[in-house]
Formats: structure tokens, sequence, C-alpha cells
């Protein structure tokens, strides 16, 4: 990363508002546009927000708002009107399986969604899959060819010895190519293999569009427990708290010393050497850590002021220890494109890097985590229970998920990535009302995915 993705632009929000209207911004460029109404695969109307299901049942449901025109919300209408392809505020997403969704990811213009039930069907994929990313989806035109654009959810099959019995656990989605976790078969991976992040052998001038390649991670002594997709490159976590890492590591993202491409992963040394590492975080081109102990490693680019703790220059090719101090014991970690957030043990967000980190807009870069007033997410003396239960970043962007199932996000709002109703950039903390308790958040490049629980 040698330019900046992107540059802040003039403040309007002076102070946290919870009412009033606000002005609207130009809307970012598109990342690619959507094909013509043959494309889809399944025509399906605008649903509404909410649909009342019974009584005195716990429903789950699944809310996506942003841009619509990849289809990555899975809202084939609105992908197939250019002039309102924003979503600007959450929309429930009309899924026969919705009420078994356990996991989301946002890629850049794609999502993948996922069940942890033992049916056959246990993976959706939908949006932009010029390098089948979401898998091979066949075309109805041309049997022989799959649909670059895929604009709802659609099954993804997934190589199964024993398909009724192996659950889905994690899903997580990079810039054209995913990972699958399972609970009893390994991970699989498909997508763009260009710099070796599928974890398989590197073939010259390999055509993705249309691949029905979908690799079972090998290479790896323990179980993986957790996996994260970077931009290129992909990180995985064992039982044993080791990581290790395969892709482009141009930038030092893949930890492994050098900056070539790694296509079979590789575990991670330097001073996590040893370390029981709990908790793994990536999204653009740098990566974060979190031990047993609550202590925090990163490698990779630090153009951004990332890592600039521990080194002078633009790029860490090795996990190093970041010596923050008054985090308290952290809990888990997210980044995104410039800029990073950890949430520690007591609730409380720290955010650094570059871009728009939460406390207004006269603070656009620290080196330092600078931890966000934990009033901003509806902690009060009223409410001293109040307290930030997971944290997340896209690529430009944060969020946060409170203990009372309520959502925050702040950051730039690209192409109505916040769901806050407008095409504003958001300085600080704004909640996004959506239908129910909140359960987790995917964020992406310019568009989010939330699980929702709620009484009907």
């Amino acid at each position: 990363m040698t330019s900046r993705l992107w540059r802040l632009g003039g403040c309007r929000q002076l102070g946290l508002r919870w009412w009033g209207r606000r002005e609207a911004s130009t809307p970012g460029r598109g990342l690619r546009e959507a094909p013509s109404p043959g494309r889809s695969i399944v025509e399906r109307d605008d649903s509404p927000t909410a649909r009342y299901m019974g009584k005195g049942r716990r429903q789950s449901h699944v809310f996506v708002w942003g841009y619509a025109h990849t289809g990555a919300l899975g809202l084939a209408a609105a992908a197939r009107r250019k002039a309102a392809s924003m979503q600007l505020r959450p929309r429930r997403l009309e899924l026969e399986s919705e009420s078994r969704i356990s996991s989301a990811a946002c890629g850049y213009g794609f999502t993948l969604l996922s069940s942890q039930t033992t049916d056959i069907t246990k993976l959706w994929g939908m949006g932009l899959n010029s390098d089948s990313q979401i898998g091979f989806h066949r075309s109805r035109q041309d049997r022989t060819k799959g649909y670059e654009y895929v604009l709802e959810p659609s099954p993804v099959p997934l190589p199964l010895e024993k398909p009724q019995e192996t659950r889905v656990l994690q899903v997580s989605c990079g810039r054209a190519h995913s990972l699958v976790m399972t609970d009893s078969e390994g991970v699989f991976s498909m997508g763009n293999n260009a710099y070796g992040q599928c974890g398989r052998t590197i073939v010259d001038s390999e055509i993705y569009s249309g691949s029905q390649i979908i690799h079972r991670i090998e290479g790896v002594d323990s179980r993986i427990v957790e996996v994260a997709c970077g931009q290129d490159h992909s990180l995985f976590r064992t039982n044993k708290g080791e990581v290790y890492s395969c892709g482009w590591g141009v930038d030092g993202q893949t930890g492994l010393g050098h900056n070539g491409a790694v296509s079979k992963p590789t575990r991670l040394t330097g001073d996590i050497a040893g370390v029981n590492i709990v908790n793994i975080a990536t999204y653009g081109d740098f990566c974060l850590a979190v031990s047993a102990e609550g202590d925090l490693f990163g490698w990779g680019n630090s153009e951004y002021l990332q890592l600039s703790t521990v080194t002078e220059s633009t790029q860490v090719n090795v996990p190093k220890k970041l010596p923050f101090k008054g985090l308290g014991r952290i809990k888990s970690a997210a980044c995104g494109g410039t800029h990073a957030a950890v949430l520690n043990s007591d609730g409380n967000v720290f955010v650094w890097g570059y871009g728009i980190l939460g406390k207004g807009c006269n603070l656009s870069e620290s080196r330092l985590p600078e931890m966000i007033p934990p009033t901003l997410f509806g902690c009060s003396e009223f409410t001293p229970q109040v307290r930030v239960d997971r944290i997340a970043c896209g690529l430009h962007h944060f969020a946060a998920v409170t203990n009372r199932g309520e959502l925050f996000v702040w950051g730039k709002n690209q192409r109505g990535c916040l769901g806050i109703g407008s095409k504003d950039d958001q300085y600080f903390p704004w909640r996004v009302t959506v239908l129910g308790e909140v359960m987790d958040v995917a964020c992406g490049v310019d568009h989010m995915v939330a699980m929702t629980k709620t009484f009907i």
C-alpha cells in the first residue's frame, strides 16, 4: 500500500447528534457495474423490513445495508436499480433458512452466510463472483459457465465427506477469496489464488472465473479453530494457539519474514513463538493477534501508524509485541484498511491508525490507542452495566455491539455502509436502528450484515 486509501472530508458533525437531518455527500465510485437483467439467478421482489412470524417465539433475522449494486446485499431488485443502489438503512434479508444463520462475512463486493446445522445446504453466497469467491453458480443460459454476479443468496455446495454430520463454524472473506471453517472436516478455500491465499499451489495464468475448485487446507499440524482473510492473504489459528499464514506478503502481512507469495500455510514465529494466541484479525494488509494473557501483537503494513510503536519503517515482516500501555487486558482485536481497534475485558474500545477514528473530526490519526468514551455506547450512571461485547472493522469504518444487543457504527460512510439513513461520514459512534437484539455483525468495504434475535 503506497498511497492513502482515501482522504478525510470536511467535518460537519461537531458533536454526537441523535436527532436532526444531515446533509448528503456525494457517494463514492462503485466497485464494478452490475450485469444486465439476464445475469441474475432468481428474481425476487423487495422484502419488508420486518415480518411478524408469531408470538412468544425467539426469531433470528439477518439484516443488510450499504451498496446493493454488486448483489452483496442479496436484494435482487435493489441490485437492478442503479439509480437507487444504496440501501441506507438496515433491511431484512428474505432467506429460507434465515433463522439458522450463525456466521457472516463481507468481502469486497460479496457476502458469505453460513449455519451450524447438519442440513445438506449450510453455506450461501451472494454478490460479486468474478473469481468464484462464492463458489461456482451455473448459468441457466450456458451450463458450462458460471455467474459473475449472484444477486440473491444462493447455496454453495462444499465437498464434504459427511455432509449430514459436519457443521460450518465460521466464514471469512478477502478481496477475492474466501475461507470456510468446519467442525470436523477442516477449512476450505475458494476464489482467487494468484498469491497462494487459498493455500494451494499457484498456477500461472489460472482462470478463476467459473472455477469449481474448492480446496481443503492442508499442512497445518493441529486443528484450525479460527480463520481470517486479509486483502490477498489468509491467517489460521489452531487449538494450540499457533498462527499460520499464506498469500501475498509484499507489506509483511504474512508475517513470514519476507515479501514474496506463499502458497502453503506456514507457522509464524517472531514474538508470538510459544505464545498462546486466542484471537487473530486482519482485513487490509496488516494483522493483529491477541494472547491468552491479553497482550497484543502485530505485523504487516504500518504506513498509517498501525505498528509505529515498534518500527520507523512502513512495514513489519514478523510478529512483534506492541508495547501499548494502559489498555487493560485485551480481549479481541479488529483491523481495517488504515485503522485498528481493540476491546478489553472491561468492555472499553481503543482505536488508532489513520481515518475517522470515532473521537470527532480533530482526531484523524494516532500512533497510540485512544479510548472511546463509554458514554458514547450508552453507558451512564443510570446504565453502568452497559459495555461493548464485540468489535469489527470494515475497510474504512468501525462497528461495536454492546451487551444489550445495540449496534454502533462510525467512520467513512462508503456508499451508505453505515446504515444510518444518510451518506454522511460519522465522526462519533452512532446507534443503528435494527429490529431485535444484535448478536453479531460483519463489515466489508461498502456494506454490512447484522444477525439479530427478537421475541415476536
